[in-house]
Order: structure tokens, then C-alpha cells, then sequence
């Protein structure tokens, strides 16, 4: 299983798109600045504000992918609020 996941800084007011296959070492490795050259640097206080199962990693890399081309906090925060366009999105692929 694999996981399109959003996080949301309070201190920087910012999102961050990923995906992985273990979500709870992912984050903890974001707020630990594991990745050094990551923009998750910028703060440590990021949550999760959104995850979707996605069935392989391939789809959770498309959902990334098209999320983080739209540069939208707007599309950003409509997807959040609305999970449920994220299956149409893969469903026009």
C-alpha cells in the first residue's frame, strides 16, 4: 500500500505534497530535517493534513505529480476538504 499524503506548516503557512509506503516514518523524517536538502526544512511543525490510499505507488506518484503542477494552496485546500477528487483524477488518467 502507498499513500499520497499532504502536510501543512502553521509557522511557515505552507504546503508540502509526498507519498510513501510508511507514513509515520516519513513524517517524523520531515520534522527531524532527515532530508537535508528537503523544503520541509523550512519549519518542524508540519501535520498531516490529508492522506489517500492509493493502490501502488505508481498512482500515488501521478497524484503527486498533478497536485504539485497545479501550485494551488487553493486546489490544495479543495482537496482536503474533498477527497473524493482525487479517485476522479486517478479515474481519468
Amino acid at each position: 500500500m502507498h499513500y499520497l499524503y499532504i502536510l501543512y506548516s502553521k509557522s511557515s503557512q505552507k504546503f508540502y505534497i509526498g507519498e510513501t509506503n510508511n507514513l509515520e516514518e516519513r513524517i517524523s523524517k520531515h520534522n527531524t530535517h532527515i532530508y537535508s536538502n528537503s523544503f520541509t526544512k523550512i519549519a518542524n511543525d508540519w501535520e498531516i493534513v490529508l492522506t489517500f490510499n492509493c493502490f501502488n505507488r505508481d498512482e500515488a506518484l501521478y497524484l503527486e505529480n498533478f497536485i504539485k503542477r497545479m501550485k494551488s494552496k487553493v486546489f490544495n485546500k479543495k482537496i482536503i476538504n474533498d477527497p473524493s477528487i482525487l479517485k476522479d483524477i486517478l479515474s481519468k488518467r
